[in-house]
């Protein structure tokens, strides 16, 4: 622990926490004694622990999200953004040490949650754009959250504070989350990824046609819990006609229409809108009896019914172009080339 104060009640909690859970080992620690307000790393700490069971990994706890020392956050419920992350990191070849990538991601993500203001909660998931260990060929490229499945949440002196599990997973398995609830598929993953343990080695967990399987009922049956999706390209307009639905244009990138597709009927066949939201504009697709189109403060409300939803589904493509969608003789969809950059804005792939 840093010695920057005397007293530092919510460190002590957290590491009251973790003696529960390793009563006879001692973690290495790698402190940030600076902090970033003086040009230090983002987090005050991570402590880091060795295990060999249920497969050799190594545990990491940060300290720096909650508030670790007095309070100063207005809600005297929550401690700072009321969770540290925890990351379980496969430990094939028994390291002294854990990997720095590992290290240098928690510090990243912290530094996104400082900058934006917006934490973390279970069920939450975040593309990295590219793999999560930097320079590595992993197909581990999306982060997911979930409680610590062996640290509970704790009522610190400045707050509660819960552990949330930073889990590694490929684009495949993202969209698996999409499809269906970010935590039902990370309890179905669990039962092949014992304690959600990230292995850079590994692939997709899809290939194996059970899980492929219980993914696939689970989305069948009770839908996708995804209620939006961004997207840096989208815009819609509208022409009044007399005595008819105004004509109605969209554009979309290409790069998301295949999300399009496979998450509306996951949606609104059950009841539940589904948006797209983009820098300057939102589209609310919604099912109803009769097809229509309407601009509700500043988004628009497409309106379709089942038959039209089957055949924009059908028509539809990730490919440049315009699309009619039979029956929705109102509605035009023009699909935009997309172009997927790398950390330092190279373009990498153009879709469509």
């Amino acid at each position: 622990m840093t010695a920057e104060q005397d007293s530092a009640p919510g460190w002590d909690a957290i590491d009251q926490a973790l003696s529960r859970l390793y009563t006879r080992q001692q973690p290495l620690h790698y402190g940030s004694p600076i902090g970033p307000e003086l040009g230090g790393e983002p987090l005050r700490g991570i402590s880091a622990y060795k295990r060999i069971t249920p497969v050799p990994h190594w545990h990491l706890v940060t300290y720096g999200f909650s508030e670790l020392y007095e309070k100063t956050s207005e809600d005297p419920a929550i401690s700072g953004f009321g969770f540290e992350l925890t990351f379980r990191i496969a430990d094939p070849e028994d390291s002294e040490q854990p990997p720095a990538w590992a290290l240098n991601f928690l510090q990243n993500l912290a530094r996104y949650v400082f900058q934006s203001g917006h934490g973390f909660h279970a069920g939450h998931y975040l593309h990295a754009n590219g793999p999560i260990a930097a320079d590595t060929q992993t197909h581990l490229q999306t982060v997911a959250f979930a409680h610590d499945p062996e640290l509970a949440p704790i009522d610190t002196p400045n707050g509660l504070l819960e552990f949330l599990q930073v889990i590694g997973l490929t684009n495949e398995e993202e969209f698996a989350l999409k499809r269906w609830s970010t935590l039902k598929v990370l309890d179905v993953f669990q039962d092949y990824l014992p304690l959600w343990v990230t292995d850079l080695e590994r692939e997709s967990l899809l290939a194996d046609s059970d899980i492929a399987a219980r993914l696939a009922a689970g989305s069948a049956h009770e839908g996708s819990s995804s209620a939006l999706i961004y997207t840096d390209q989208l815009d819609w307009s509208q022409r009044k006609r007399l005595l008819r639905q105004p004509a109605t244009r969209i554009a979309l990138g290409a790069r998301q229409v295949g999300e399009l597709l496979a998450l509306l009927p996951l949606r609104l066949p059950f009841g539940k809108p589904f948006s797209l939201v983009g820098p300057q504009a939102r589209i609310v697709f919604e099912a109803a009896p009769r097809n229509g189109a309407q601009a509700v403060e500043g988004a628009l409300h497409l309106r379709l019914n089942e038959a039209a939803l089957r055949n924009l589904v059908a028509c539809l493509r990730a490919q440049e172009g315009c699309y009619r969608v039979e029956g929705v003789e109102f509605l035009e969809v023009q699909v935009l080339r997309s172009e997927i950059r790398d950390r330092d804005g190279n373009v990498v792939q153009t879709i469509g």
